[in-house]
């Protein structure tokens, strides 16, 4: 026998075959349960983890990590054409363009900056009318700071030339009206005259290519213009134009936006991608907070099965914790012996689940595909769904905090077993032995 004492009968007591089958099964199924509750929690948020991710992938895929426009304003400004967007852009109306582009590029985040306008319009294609945002980019400028060209269905980018008047939908926009590539699409803009009186501007475009990113934001609302002909479409530059930045890392977009924000010039603002598309990050974050609450209940039903657990042991050991305390354990040695018992079991469970977890999580995308074909269904409908696979991010901040919340909790269910054990008086559980 080796010290402690409590330790080595808590082990002792955990290889035992005890007689009561009743006990031994509920040990076996608090054990399991532990680490299913683990393993699914870890599954569920590596899979909504892969999911945040594929969103955050299809929402910058049109869009810049940041972009720098007119406070106030839903746009931006930059009044300059593709050849000279970066000589040019010195002044419109008050706002100092040129300044706000040696701020952003003498950052060494900065990978590129790109000029942009972005105005409201009506998509004509008789009989249908669909209101549409009508974007216009540099093409030889866009591609660096957006991943545009890799969304394209059919056409390219560069097919948009100043003068030609070329437009690329969205599968969606394009769809809805009934267009494909070649068709001709009218375009109207609001407008005011003068003297206060509507003057819409109207535009007949050729579609030269369709994009598709899988989220309706995107393919259901934007066409994609050249700069110069948006801008002949607006009557407010200043207000209708904007920057477009693209950075090494797009999660330090909010600490570029804190540092570099208030140094752009008056009437400028700069807005990262963060901020532009809050609500999905916010929905995701209110789903996985709330997953993991009601996963962690598949948690806390082992841990009461723990704690039934230990006190039929305790009942049922009543006779050895006399003989123990006969011998001269105290009372914190027996309370250590059953404690003992009740970590190892828990503590088992947690690491199998994180085990279980881990490797279920690294190959979620070559389990998910045998299981349809085993059982002849399809867990992502391509007819009803963009993503068609299920992806997973394992992070490991994710599976350090499951396993310490629920050796926490594991480790609390042992506390009131052993309490009464610790409290068995020999006298009493020898009288009728």
């Amino acid at each position: 026998m080796f010290q402690p004492v409590s330790l080595f009968v808590g082990l002792r007591y955990v290889r035992s075959r005890t007689r009561k089958f009743f006990v031994s099964f509920i040990t076996w199924v608090s054990l399991a349960g532990v680490a299913v509750g683990v393993a699914a929690l870890i599954v569920v948020l590596s899979v909504m983890n892969g999911f945040e991710g594929e969103l955050r992938d299809r929402l910058l895929a049109l869009s810049s990590h940041a972009r720098v426009i007119v406070a106030g304003e839903s746009g931006g400004g930059l009044p300059s054409s593709a050849q000279g967007s970066a000589q040019a852009a010195t002044r419109a109306g008050d706002y100092d363009w040129q300044g706000a582009l040696a701020v952003l590029r003498s950052d060494p985040r900065v990978r590129g900056v790109a000029p942009y306008a972005e105005i409201q319009a009506l998509a004509l294609r008789t009989p249908e009318m669909l209101p549409v945002q009508l974007r216009g980019v540099d093409p030889q400028l866009e591609p660096a700071v957006s991943v545009a060209a890799a969304a394209m269905v059919e056409g390219r980018l560069d097919d948009l030339v100043p003068g030609d008047d070329r437009i690329i939908l969205g599968s969606v926009v394009a769809r809805l009206l009934g267009v494909a590539v070649g068709d001709r699409v009218t375009l109207l803009v609001p407008g005011v005259a003068e003297g206060g009186a509507p003057a819409p501007r109207l535009r007949e475009f050729s579609v030269s290519g369709i994009f598709e990113i899988g989220l309706h934001d995107h393919d259901g609302t934007l066409a994609l213009a050249h700069l110069d002909d948006v801008r002949a479409l607006t009557s407010d530059d200043a207000r209708a134009f904007g920057l477009h930045v693209k950075l090494d890392d797009p999660m330090s977009a909010p600490a570029l936006n804190s540092q570099l924000g208030d140094r752009l010039g008056a009437g400028l603002t700069l807005r990262d991608w963060t901020q532009d598309h809050a609500n999905y990050f916010r929905a995701i974050r209110i789903e996985k907070r709330m997953m993991s609450i009601i996963l962690m209940l598949i948690v806390g039903v082992a841990a009461f099965n723990i704690v039934a657990m230990l006190v039929m042991v305790v009942t049922d050991k009543r006779t050895d914790i006399a003989i123990l305390r006969t011998f001269g354990a105290s009372p914190r040695s027996v309370l250590g012996v059953f404690l003992t018992q009740g970590l190892v079991i828990g503590w088992a469970g947690v690491a199998l689940g994180v085990a279980l977890g881990v490797m279920l999580s690294l190959n979620v995308a070559d389990i998910v595909p045998l299981m349809e074909s085993a059982f002849g269904f399809q867990v992502m409908d391509p007819s009803v769904y963009y993503v068609t696979r299920i992806p997973a991010e394992l992070r490991a901040e994710n599976v350090i905090t499951i396993a310490l919340i629920a050796l926490v909790v594991t480790a609390a269910a042992t506390v009131y077993p052993a309490i009464r054990a610790s409290r068995v008086a020999p006298a009493e559980a020898l009288r009728y032995e």
